[in-house]
C-alpha cells in the first residue's frame, strides 16, 4: 500500500521573527535607541560620565581646542564643553517631557471628548483648534512665555500649548475612525456601556498613532526648547542647557567652532533619533 507523505505547511502570518532579528535588520533604528539611551543616562547620572562642574570654569583654559583633557573643547570661561552638554541634557530632557506630556494629556482630553460626544461640544473643540492651528508655533509659544515669564519651566508649558491643536485633532480622528468600527458597534449592541466601550475597546486601538505621534513631537519639543533659549527666552545662564549652549558660542564661530557645532549636533541627532523611532512605532517590523 503507497504511503502518503504529508508535506508540511507553514503560516507566514503567525510566524513570528525573533525581536533582536528585526533590530539587526534596522541599524538605523538601533542607532536611534542608542542615542537616546545615551542622552537618557547622561540626564539620570551626569557625574558617572563626568567629574568636571559644568559651572565653574578653569583659569586659563579658556577657548581650548578639542582634545586632550578636553573632549570636546572648553568655552570662553574656561568650561569643560563635554560636560555642560552632559548636564544639559537633563535640563532639555525634562523640559520635552513636560511639553509633550502636556500637549499628550490636554490634547487627548480634548480629542477623546470631540470624537467621542460630538454634536456642539465637536464643533466648539475643533473650532478652537482650527484658531490655534492659525498662529505661528513660535509666535504662540514666545505669548505664553511673555505671560508666565522666564525660565526652563515656562518654555516647556509653552511648547507644550502649541502641541495641544495637534493631539486633539490626531486623537478626534483615531475615535472616529476607530469608532465606526464593526466590533465597537457590536460592543454597543450587546450592552455596553459608553464609558466600557471608550475604556476597553476605542481607547487601546487609538494609542498607537498618538503614541507615535508623541515620539515626534518629543523630537519636535527637543528643537522648540533648544530655539527659545537660544532667543534667551528658556533657561538663563549659567544653566548648560543645549540651546543656550549654542547662543553662548555663536559669537566666537570663527576661532572656537566648537561651541555651536558639537551642541547643534547632538540637537540634530536627538530630533533624527526621535524621528526613526517614531517611523518604526507607526510601521512595526513583521
Amino acid at each position: 500500500m503507497a504511503s502518503i507523505q504529508l508535506e508540511k505547511i507553514t503560516f507566514p502570518l503567525l510566524r513570528k521573527t525573533p525581536r533582536l532579528r528585526r533590530y539587526a535588520t534596522q541599524p538605523g533604528l538601533v542607532l536611534a535607541w542608542l542615542v537616546l539611551l545615551t542622552v537618557a543616562l547622561w540626564a539620570l547620572f551626569p557625574s558617572l560620565f563626568t567629574h568636571a562642574s559644568p559651572i565653574e570654569g578653569v583659569p586659563g583654559a579658556q577657548r581650548l581646542a578639542p582634545g586632550g583633557a578636553y573632549l570636546l573643547g572648553t568655552d570662553q570661561l574656561g568650561r569643560d564643553l563635554y560636560t555642560r552638554i552632559v548636564y544639559g541634557s537633563a535640563h532639555s530632557l525634562s523640559g520635552a517631557v513636560v511639553a509633550v506630556s502636556l500637549g499628550l494629556v490636554l490634547g487627548s482630553l480634548l480629542g477623546l471628548l470631540a470624537g467621542a460626544v460630538g454634536g456642539k461640544l465637536d464643533t466648539v473643540v475643533m473650532r478652537s483648534v482650527d484658531v490655534l492651528l492659525a498662529i505661528p508655533g513660535l509666535l504662540l509659544a514666545l505669548s505664553v512665555i511673555i505671560l508666565l515669564g522666564f525660565g526652563n519651566l515656562n518654555a516647556a508649558i509653552a511648547v507644550g500649548v502649541t502641541s495641544v491643536a495637534n493631539f486633539t485633532r490626531l486623537v478626534r480622528a483615531e475615535v472616529l475612525r476607530v469608532r465606526r468600527s464593526d466590533y465597537v458597534e457590536a460592543a454597543f449592541g450587546s450592552g455596553g456601556t459608553f464609558f466600557g466601550v471608550l475604556w476597553r475597546h476605542i481607547l487601546p486601538n487609538s494609542l498607537t498613532s498618538v503614541l507615535a505621534f508623541a515620539a515626534l513631537q518629543f523630537g519636535s519639543a527637543i528643537l522648540a526648547l533648544a530655539t527659545l533659549s537660544f532667543l534667551g527666552y528658556g533657561a538663563p545662564p549659567p544653566t548648560p542647557e543645549w540651546g543656550l549652549l549654542i547662543a553662548e558660542g555663536r559669537n566666537y564661530l570663527a576661532t572656537a567652532w566648537w561651541l555651536t557645532t558639537f551642541p547643534g549636533l547632538l540637537v540634530v541627532a536627538v530630533v533624527l533619533a526621535t524621528n526613526r523611532i517614531s517611523q518604526s512605532i507607526r510601521r512595526p517590523t513583521r
